[in-house]
């Protein structure tokens, strides 16, 4: 423990040290793909630790390594694992080209990005999990981009990075409304207030900005005058990722749903003599190496904002946070700074809402604002910081999955910052008010 509480500004430093080094390097080089995001966090990991006081140094790598090893950061490791064998022994088998073909031919021209965007929205909506959405239909993206460019529409607006944000954006959608998602069951258990009404309230201030989202991506949409031809479709191929969907929508956990997913890859692959045993785990090994570096950033990511937590970091944010509030407006804007902050230093929507729910009851109930409204500002601003930063869980998978890096997906990010606008007018304009 330490002798004395550390300056809060202080404990927050490793945080802003990770920052300069990986914005202001990428832009000194003027390429955000030079900058291994791993390097940066290495870096202002050790920095954390030095400046830890009233412990050793093996119980400051003790702290450190608790984080890193947090039950939650070893399940999301779990899943990247699962995720990129998954994908890669997906793309053995000939399952993207498959479905980038069905797709293409579904959805064709100026109605190819709307689709894509309303399909993440429907299947985040229903099985709750953003990454699990982006498991499912980042790879579909990611081929469709290839096929775009291989059909002479290659563009900014036809780019990798772009229409993988497209799903990405569209996974949020659902994790910030499902009925079944973590946040949701965080924000309403925290304010005390049910699903049902607290999706009303959240659905008034969002609903708006996923159809101007929609709307501006059927306009962009027209910039794909030629839809390229698409291929046969092999309906067999289809089989991985539609069970993957169907056992997701079913309730499934997202780790049995990929497992059951490389079981079923791996069949398919014996059945049509594309891929046996040893190009399985081949695949396999492939597909896990790919992960290989979102896999070191989650775990330093994890242990760095476990020495923030220590040292009081997140506590300063909070008092900072709650010192100096008048009205409700001011209520509502520190209950969303304050998620906001916490989701920046913990990286993940669910333990920012979790850290942050219990302040943000008691300024509820002191200003008398709507638990309703509370709980949806609580799960609304934490899914717009997890898209903003480029070491949140979904924009590192998006990244590991579609070979972008996560820093040019979030610049395409257009969901998000929409919502995030709403939800900003919402407070201003105290919308919406109490309803029985």
């Amino acid at each position: 423990m330490n002798s004395r509480p550390m300056n809060g500004w202080l404990a927050l430093s490793p945080l802003f040290v990770f920052l300069c080094i990986y914005l202001i390097s990428s832009v000194a080089v003027g390429d955000f793909y030079a900058i291994p995001i791993s390097a940066a966090f290495l870096i202002a990991s050790v920095y954390g630790i030095l400046i830890c006081r009233g412990k050793s140094l093996e119980k400051r790598i003790a702290t450190f390594s608790e984080g890193a090893g947090n039950r939650n950061v070893l399940l999301m490791i779990w899943i990247f694992i699962l995720a990129g064998a998954f994908a890669a022994t997906a793309k053995e088998i000939g399952a993207i080209e498959a479905t980038v073909n069905l797709a293409l031919r579904i959805l064709p021209g100026r109605l190819l990005y709307a689709g894509l965007f309303l399909a993440a929205c429907f299947i985040s909506m229903s099985i709750g999990t953003s990454v699990g959405t982006i498991v499912a239909l980042v790879p579909v993206a990611a081929g469709i981009a290839e096929e775009l460019a291989a059909g002479g529409t290659a563009g900014t607006f036809t780019s990798t990075p772009f229409i993988t944000a497209i799903i990405v954006g569209g996974a949020f959608f659902g994790d910030n409304l499902s009925f079944i998602s973590d946040t949701t069951i965080a924000a309403t258990r925290t304010q005390g207030c049910s699903m049902t009404d607290k999706f009303k309230a959240n659905i008034r201030i969002v609903g708006p900005a996923a159809i101007l989202v929609a709307i501006l991506y059927i306009v962009m949409g027209t910039s794909v005058s030629v839809t390229p031809d698409a291929g046969a479709i092999d309906w067999i191929l289809l089989v991985p990722y539609i069970l993957v969907i169907a056992l997701a929508l079913s309730g499934m956990n997202v780790t049995a749903v990929l497992a059951t997913g490389l079981g079923v890859n791996f069949i398919i692959g014996l059945i049509r003599g594309s891929m046996g045993w040893p190009a399985f785990l081949s695949a396999i090994g492939e597909g896990i190496s790919g992960m290989g570096d979102l896999i070191i950033v989650t775990m330093l990511a994890g242990g760095m904002l476990e020495l923030i937590r220590t040292n009081g970091g997140l506590d300063f944010i909070v008092n900072g946070m709650t010192r100096k509030i008048h009205g409700k407006r001011g209520a509502e804007f520190s209950i969303a700074g304050l998620v906001a902050l916490a989701n920046l230093c913990t990286a993940n929507n669910t333990i920012a809402i979790i850290t942050a729910g219990g302040i943000a009851k008691d300024i509820t109930e002191r200003f008398g604002l709507d638990p309703r409204k509370t709980a949806s500002i609580l799960d609304t601003f934490s899914c717009l910081i997890q898209g903003m930063i480029p070491y949140g869980a979904q924009l590192l998978m998006a990244a590991g999955l579609s070979g972008a890096s996560s820093i040019s997906i979030a610049g395409y990010l257009y969901y998000p910052f929409v919502m995030g606008l709403f939800a900003v007018m919402a407070i201003i304009f105290r919308f919406p008010r109490r309803y029985s």
